[in-house]
């Protein structure tokens, strides 16, 4: 056992059901959960802010290492803050979701965000969601899991995300967006979406929240009494 308690990965394509399941699971053993998805977010927002082009590698990387950010837990999950400002909400819309795909494929920006993964991770009593957690980041997790559905799911999923924010969304926009993600992750030259060896795969597709969470604190609660 480390110093606070389990490593714990959950992985898988946007829309599984990971931020849902992860911010339950970590508030359920009393973990850090840390939100990965929303760093590569903050990248993104910043490089739109300032007017860098997200073709400049170099700019993006050397943006993902210097740049102030802070997850901080809050009480439905983690406060997102860059330079200072809360950007939990500003980082959630279709196009930083997109451009954070674009940011995700820059090896130096991979680089930069994952050594302050790891530095979170180092001592447990983490939950720790993205796409490359326990095949890239975490390889040694105590526990990984991976969430999978289909992407018509996903799709009907995001679509009443986005409406519940009060955002305008099309179903067959977001699906042609998805099968696009699924495949630039795959495809991915570093860290590409996989399922990591040793993980446990759950379909959500037909599970509701809660019974996707029961199904990982069975395997927790196996594992702390190992």
């Amino acid at each position: 056992m480390r110093a606070r308690g389990l490593l714990i990965t959950i992985d898988g394509p946007a829309g599984a059901g990971k931020s849902t399941i992860a911010k339950r699971l970590a508030a359920s053993l009393g973990y850090l959960y840390l939100d990965t998805g929303a760093m590569y977010r903050s990248v993104a927002l910043a490089a739109k802010r300032k007017g860098i082009s997200f073709q400049d590698e170099e700019a993006l990387a050397r943006l993902a290492r210097e740049m102030d950010l802070r997850l901080e837990p809050s009480g439905d999950g983690v406060r997102v803050l860059l330079e200072g400002e809360d950007v939990s909400e500003a980082i959630r819309t279709p196009e930083i979701d997109r451009l954070s795909s674009l940011v995700a494929q820059v090896p130096g920006v991979r680089a930069a965000l994952s050594a302050r993964q790891k530095e979170l991770g180092q001592e447990g009593g983490v939950v720790a969601e993205g796409r490359d957690m326990g095949s890239f980041v975490f390889p040694e997790a105590d526990l990984k899991f991976f969430l999978t559905a289909t992407p018509e799911v996903r799709a009907k999923r995001r679509l009443a995300q986005l409406e519940s924010k009060g955002l305008k969304a099309d179903y067959e926009k977001i699906l042609a967006d998805i099968v696009e993600r699924d495949k630039r992750d795959r495809e991915r030259k570093i860290a590409p979406l996989v399922v990591p060896e040793g993980a446990i795969v759950i379909d959500t597709s037909d599970k509701t929240p809660q019974e996707v969470l029961e199904l990982l604190l069975n395997h927790v609660k196996g594992k702390l009494h190992d």
